[in-house]
């Protein structure tokens, strides 16, 4: 082409793009189409794609931003999903209609259920995943939900008109605008990598971290401290000897994290492996302490407690002699591999040199070093339980920013103020878990009543209902409520209900059925169980430890054929597993939904911005003061505060009319 054509179409290129500028700017629908949205979620890790997912899948036009479109969910630290009492968090989220269960099954590379030897209330599944699979499937399955578009941007500045919140300005010059704005920026707010004496300014390793935004919130009320976290050194597999570990084999039967007939275990199973340091390596270790952020005064915030550093171990607790790291695999077909347990910001020197003194590193190839990260978070108990701000109306935060860790802590927080946000923007009332209801219930009601003093993990401890809050029944308390919300599919919630009636038949069958001494004693004789000489209900077989539900039909043809009528598409081994637990464990749950019902009348007690606390002088000095920063919405809030005593709620109750 000659250069005189050429100018005359660069000359029509520049018309053509002034008319459309023109065009965008005169005219508004064509401007909101561009630029306005219902929901924003800035910041695509775990919280921000589940907050995304649910805002757009409940009808909310909905924008999810991110720094690096290939860093979607990624998995900043350990490549697993799961743990104890996080499994159980998980299974709620997907039996609300989120994604993270189904993500995790589809690329998980070991899969276990830890807690076995303990009764139901404490199992919790746990999945090794791939990494990178991990993130393109996240990626992929955001991109196939309709109403939801990704932007690659930083957001430099909230737009906010009289405390309440209308968009974001991005570091292009980009003004989005919204009715509500999701914060779930996790440990990029100003975020400061350590590895000994070496500080980056980063989000995660090699990334850049989000400056302006707490400044600004700060400007506006909102309170904001520093934490801590790490993550260890990541390990070439090639250069370890296998022959000094042992190895951590996954298992194989039905269990998973969704609820729905998902692909089961499509990448192959690898093992994970254990091995401990020992007195050589701390010794190493504790030579490099003057060097440690940690110890020298460079780090000043506070880190995870129930996940200490290496450093942190050796120091707190001098007197033993090795501690067990985990080896676990990054992926299907890579060699990197995560060194759970050594998590570390010491010099790389001091922590390659202290690896090669375990017998299995004496060779050992590093990918990169260990470092601690310090970050930026917002004060929870200035949110209220819907994970909107107090202090900015249809602002929300959810994930890291709200002072958790983990993955499934952000991404339990995330799908409820997804769904609040959506709901803002429509008129809705706030969508609240109550703490007899889901463990995402006690995780928040814990953030907005307590607050925070150091990053919060989620434990079975922490739920006072936990025999309620089962891995197994989280369909059966939440599916229904998500369905009536309008984010639980069709499909998903009639999956549900095909489940529930099955189960309901099969307890009615076991409760009806007799079986005589000839056909069940065999059983109880290979199970250790004593023997009947007299026929009995199976119930009452079944109700004994020793005896599993699953055994007992395989042992009762008859049994077997009434329960392929019931089961029909089901997972068989899935609905006799939550039968047996219903079965087995009926009297303590029963006893426990009691105690729960009580406690909901508390909750159902009022007292929001109904007393002036400073007036009340029967009320303690801390009380008062406590209850004016919280301002409880419910008596039973009210009673879980620190520093709240009962002689304090006695008052409010008589204060009441009570």
């Amino acid at each position: 082409m000659s250069k005189k054509k050429s100018c005359g179409f660069f000359r029509i290129y520049l018309l053509i793009l002034e008319l459309f500028c023109t065009f965008a700017a005169r005219n508004t629908d064509f401007y909101r189409m561009i630029f306005d949205y219902d929901v924003i979620v800035v910041g695509a890790g775990h919280a921000g794609c589940e907050a995304a997912a649910a805002a757009a899948n409940l009808g909310s036009r909905t924008l999810l931003l991110t720094m690096d479109m290939n860093k979607i969910a990624q998995m900043s630290c350990n490549p697993a999903v799961g743990g104890i009492a996080k499994g159980q968090i998980v299974r709620e989220i997907d039996a609300l209609g989120g994604y993270m269960g189904i993500v995790t099954d589809r690329t998980a590379i070991q899969f276990r259920m830890l807690n076995r030897s303990k009764g139901p209330a404490m199992w919790s599944p746990r999945s090794q995943n791939d990494r990178a699979k991990f993130t393109a499937l996240w990626r992929e399955t955001l991109d196939g939900i309709d109403n939801l578009y990704i932007w690659q941007d930083a957001v430099k500045q909230l737009l906010v008109t009289d405390n309440r919140v209308s968009g974001v300005l991005t570091s292009l010059g980009m003004e989005f605008r919204a009715r509500s704005v999701i914060i779930t920026a996790g440990t990029f707010l100003n975020g400061l990598i350590h590895v000994g004496k070496v500080q980056i300014p980063a989000g995660r390793i090699s990334e850049p971290p989000s400056s302006g935004l707490t400044e600004q919130l700060r400007s506006l009320g909102v309170r904001s401290d520093r934490m801590k976290t790490g993550t260890p050194v990541r390990i070439d597999i090639r250069s370890v000897d296998f022959n000094e570990l042992t190895p951590q084999e996954g298992e194989h039967d039905f269990h998973k994290f969704s609820y729905l007939d998902t692909v089961h275990r499509e990448l192959k199973s690898l093992n994970c492996w254990t091995l401990y340091t020992n007195p050589q390596c701390h010794a190493v270790l504790r030579g490099g302490l003057q060097d440690s952020p940690l110890y020298n005064g460079q780090i000043k915030s506070i880190g995870p407690r129930y996940c200490p550093s290496i450093e942190t171990k050796i120091v707190t607790f001098a007197e033993r002699e090795r501690h067990q790291l985990f080896l676990e695999p990054e992926g299907e077909n890579t060699n990197e591999y995560y060194l759970n347990g050594f998590s570390s910001s010491l010099p790389v020197d001091i922590q390659l040199n202290a690896l090669k003194q375990i017998p299995a590193f004496r060779n050992i190839q590093i990918y990169r070093p260990g470092y601690a990260i310090e970050y930026d978070f917002f004060d929870p108990t200035q949110l209220h339980h819907n994970l909107e701000s107090k202090v900015v109306a249809g602002l929300f935060f959810a994930g890291q920013v709200n002072g958790t860790t983990g993955y499934e802590e952000a991404a339990g927080q995330g799908i409820v103020a997804g769904i609040n946000a959506h709901l803002k923007t429509c008129g809705g009332g706030p969508f609240v878990l109550a703490r007899n209801e889901s463990y995402i219930g006690v995780l928040i009601d814990d953030l907005v009543t307590k607050g925070v003093d150091e990053p919060y993990r989620m434990f079975t401890s922490r739920a006072e209902y936990r025999i309620l809050l089962r891995q197994d029944n989280a369909d059966f308390r939440l599916t229904e409520k998500s369905y009536k919300l309008g984010l639980a599919s069709e499909k998903r919630y009639n999956h549900f209900l095909a489940k529930k009636n099955a189960v309901e038949q099969i307890i009615a069958l076991i409760e009806n059925h007799s079986v005589k001494p000839l056909e069940i004693n065999g059983l109880l004789t290979d199970s250790g169980s004593a023997t009947v000489s007299h026929s009995l209900k199976l119930v009452e077989i079944v109700k004994r430890p020793q005896i599993s539900l699953l055994s007992a039909v395989k042992t009762l043809p008859e049994l077997q054929r009434s329960l392929a009528g019931i089961a029909k598409t089901l997972s068989e081994e899935e609905i006799l597993e939550e039968a047996e637990i219903i079965i087995k464990y009926s009297g303590y749950i029963k006893r426990e939904q009691i105690i729960a019902d009580k406690t909901q009348r508390l909750e159902d007690l009022r007292i929001k911005d109904k007393f002036n606390y400073e007036e009340i002088l029967s009320l303690s000095t801390e009380a008062r003061q406590k209850l004016k920063l919280i301002n409880p919405d419910t008596i039973a809030q009210a009673s879980r505060i620190p520093g709240i005593s009962p002689s304090d709620i006695n008052i409010l109750l008589i204060l009441l009319g009570r």
